[in-house]
């Protein structure tokens, strides 16, 4: 995954309106309408929210008629949690001393 495309991601999640809606997707496909149920928002906020997720690649969406259904884009979530899971501190316990050493 290219660090654009993760640093996309990572400020897409960054609003907990959004993390509310990435939350209640993982229960499945879910209708505009039934999102609009559960937030404190109003539809267009719903549209730009949307807007942002769709755009990082984090959920799909499925025209039906006038109505727009939601869901998580697993392919995508899978490669940025890989991605996530890869960084690790690797500082050894003889660098315990530098400053700004994550082992300290």
């Amino acid at each position: 995954m290219e660090l654009s495309q993760v640093s996309l991601i990572c400020k897409s999640l960054s609003d907990p309106n959004r993390l509310q809606i990435v939350q209640l997707l993982t229960s499945g496909e879910k209708c505009g309408c039934e999102l609009l149920e559960q937030l404190q928002i109003g539809q267009p906020t719903l549209s730009h929210h949307m807007k942002v997720l769709c755009e990082c690649g984090l959920i799909s969406t499925r025209k039906e008629a006038k109505w727009s259904h939601y869901s998580l884009n697993c392919d995508q979530w899978t490669t940025f949690r890989d991605y996530i899971e890869s960084i690790r501190c690797t500082c050894s316990t003889d660098n315990k001393e530098k400053v700004g050493c994550c082992c300290t």
